[in-house]
């Protein structure tokens, strides 16, 4: 896999998009290290700033999933 230089920002743009693309979704840190091809430091900052933001939440199993949506 090709990983490219794309900001955080962009991460956080596409990481929000599959999610509301796909409800019920819910992934572990390393499911979306491997999805997305993002590197530790990256995955970090991106889920630093959706779960500040309130869009994903971690459940007690390890997911990151929406709020409103339960595993």
């Amino acid at each position: 896999m090709v990983v490219l230089d794309v900001p955080v920002s962009e991460w956080v743009h596409i990481i929000r998009a599959e999610y509301l693309e796909m409800p019920g979704m819910a992934l572990t840190r390393r499911q979306m290290e491997r999805l997305w091809g993002l590197d530790g430091g990256t995955c970090d900052e991106a889920l630093t700033d959706l779960l500040s933001r309130g869009f994903l939440i971690r459940h007690p199993d390890g997911n990151y999933a929406r709020p409103h949506e339960q595993l």
